[in-house]
């Protein structure tokens, strides 16, 4: 049996913020309670340019640099989210292609909430340990959404 690891691991978190005071006034709610409840100040939103793929290009170029590898050798790119941009294209063939890991590298999305990275990890980590994959990526990238006013809402964020 041979061993499989973790080569590199990047991340990405969009710079602007929002204010959980900002959200409760909205709704007329009392935010200092919401933060103390939550422990929470702020979250993290992402810029209108920004969405699941993007920002699993530079979770993914933060990873292969800490790595040292080059995205010719990632032979399989999985993206886990709750919020994919498109309804039928991979948000993977956007991120192997920004990443230069076409055009022999398999993709595929995973939908499972919290859990959908993982999934990915799992699954890139079974091909590696196969020898199927010499190296792959399992990207986690989100936008959590929850109904206006619900908690969610104050406390998921982008990344």
């Amino acid at each position: 049996m041979s061993k499989v690891g973790i080569a590199g691991y990047g991340a990405y978190v969009p710079r602007n913020r929002i204010k959980v005071g900002e959200i409760a006034k909205i709704w007329g709610a009392d935010g200092p309670s919401y933060e103390r409840g939550l422990g929470l100040k702020e979250k993290s939103v992402p810029s209108p340019d920004q969405e699941t793929s993007t920002r699993s290009v530079e979770a993914a170029r933060d990873a292969l640099q800490r790595a040292g590898i080059g995205p010719e050798l990632i032979d399989a790119v999985y993206v886990g989210s709750e919020s994919h941009p498109y309804a039928v294209k991979p948000s993977g063939t956007v991120v192997s292609e920004a990443l230069g890991s076409c055009p022999n590298v398999h993709t595929a999305d995973f939908e499972f909430a919290c859990k959908a990275g993982t999934e990915g990890m799992f699954v890139a980590m079974s091909l590696v340990k196969a020898g199927t994959a010499r190296y792959a990526l399992g990207i986690g990238a989100d936008t959590s959404q929850g109904a206006p006013g619900d908690a969610l809402e104050y406390s998921t964020a982008a990344g």
